[in-house]
């Protein structure tokens, strides 16, 4: 039984991952597709091999989602196996109801809300102090950093080039977009690969077939890179419309500002924090950055709150779904 709940959860995990690079591939390619920088095609293949890349580029991120989300040290395996399929179930639905709409929210943190969910019902600590710590504040502070480096940045942008000639400025800034659009793939698949690789350490963990000590090992890296990868690459084209068009008209040059100031708020989270930020907030946030350079009234902020409600509501939803579907499965898998 164990044996075959490890194999469902790694399934499900792949799964969720693969749910994970479709419903973000317009966090990297949107604004470089919206400008014309890149072909959709071109945009989506160039996302996914950078994902592949950045999936490998560290474990740091992996790392925090095993450990210091659920505490699972005391819990039988076979408990804390349900738990983590029924967190991934809560993830996997709020990615898929949000993606349906067209609605940028946090893969991130549905993961971590569905976690959080399912170890609640299913009477297991949880580490509230790493939380806050790891999650938490990143989720406030990073869309925060993002919109105002993305601003500063653009204004830093709009007066250097102040006496250039437009046509000449949006060419170059649109070949600059390529290598933008590429760093952001690389963060991305830097921070969201790790998720998947973490829940499926935690399976493997529990049953003790990985050693702490030892790391995650080399094929769950591979099959979390590939499985992102194949989802980039299927494309996510509802919530790409959202991110390069219905914010604001993005030109060249506030697109490479926007994926630029995006990329580094991620690599400084997972190579300095070791935590696990939204690609999606951080993207849409710098978006809302480089387009309040032009006015206020520039940014349609009525899709920026519908936005919003979706950030607020993706941690309490994907936990209240792994939540409800833990209670269900308690008479028959507990």
């Amino acid at each position: 039984m164990e044996t075959a709940l490890v194999v469902l959860v790694v399934a499900l995990a792949l799964g969720f991952d693969y749910t994970n690079g479709f419903h973000d591939a317009a966090n990297a390619i949107a604004t470089s597709v919206s400008t014309r920088a890149l072909t959709p095609r071109a945009a989506l293949l160039m996302a996914a091999v950078m994902n592949f890349v950045g999936a490998l580029l560290g474990t740091e991120v992996a790392e925090t989602i095993a450990t210091s989300i659920v505490d699972l040290q005391d819990a039988s395996n076979h408990t804390a196996l349900v738990v983590v399929f029924c967190a991934l179930i809560g993830a996997i639905a709020w990615n898929l109801i949000t993606w349906w709409f067209g609605l940028p929210s946090s893969s991130t943190h549905s993961l971590i809300g569905g976690l959080v969910g399912a170890g609640l019902a299913g009477g297991l600590p949880i580490y509230g102090q790493a939380i806050v710590d790891k999650v938490v504040l990143p989720m406030v502070f990073s869309p925060l950093v993002g919109f105002l480096g993305a601003y500063l940045v653009m204004v830093a942008v709009l007066w250097i080039f102040r006496r250039a000639a437009p046509s000449r400025v949006t060419r170059r800034f649109r070949l600059a977009q390529t290598v933008s659009a590429a760093a952001m793939a690389l963060g991305h698949g830097l921070q969201d690969a790790q998720k998947t690789m973490g829940v499926i350490f935690m399976a493997l963990l529990t049953v003790g077939w990985a050693d702490p000590d030892d790391g995650i090992p080399l094929w769950v890296k591979l099959a979390a890179a590939g499985a992102i990868s194949l989802g980039t690459y299927s494309g996510g084209w509802r919530i790409m419309r959202t991110l390069g068009r219905r914010i604001i008209e993005l030109d060249p040059a506030r697109g490479f500002v926007a994926e630029s100031v995006s990329a580094l708020v991620l690599y400084a989270n997972a190579f300095i924090l070791h935590a696990p930020v939204s690609t999606t907030h951080t993207i849409t946030s710098a978006i809302m950055g480089v387009g309040a350079t032009r006015r206020l009234s520039a940014v349609r902020w009525g899709v920026a709150g519908n936005i919003g409600i979706a950030w607020v509501l993706t941690i309490p939803a994907a936990a209240l779904v792994a939540a409800v579907t833990t209670l269900a499965l308690h008479p028959l898998l507990f």
